[in-house]
């Protein structure tokens, strides 16, 4: 089992742009994204000062479908 790392929202902003996620709109401090030609790979982020919290990164990683270990390497990148 890989360890979720503790990440700002800024910092997975970043990491899901790399992997190919566009923004598609903002509504007040939630950023939704979208993976282009796949629809079904859909999230929002919450931007906010804090540490994003576990369960709610291990929840926004499986609607992204992207592993634990994807994020890991994007993080490295």
């Amino acid at each position: 089992m890989s360890i979720i790392p503790v990440l700002k929202s800024k910092e997975l902003l970043k990491i899901l742009l790399k992997a190919g996620f566009k923004v598609i709109r903002q509504s007040g401090s939630h950023i939704r994204l979208v993976l282009p030609g796949n629809p079904t790979r859909q999230t929002t982020i919450p931007i906010h000062n804090a540490d994003i919290p576990k369960s709610l990164l291990s929840a926004i990683l499986k609607q992204a479908k992207i592993s634990v270990k994807d994020l890991l390497k994007l993080l490295n990148k």
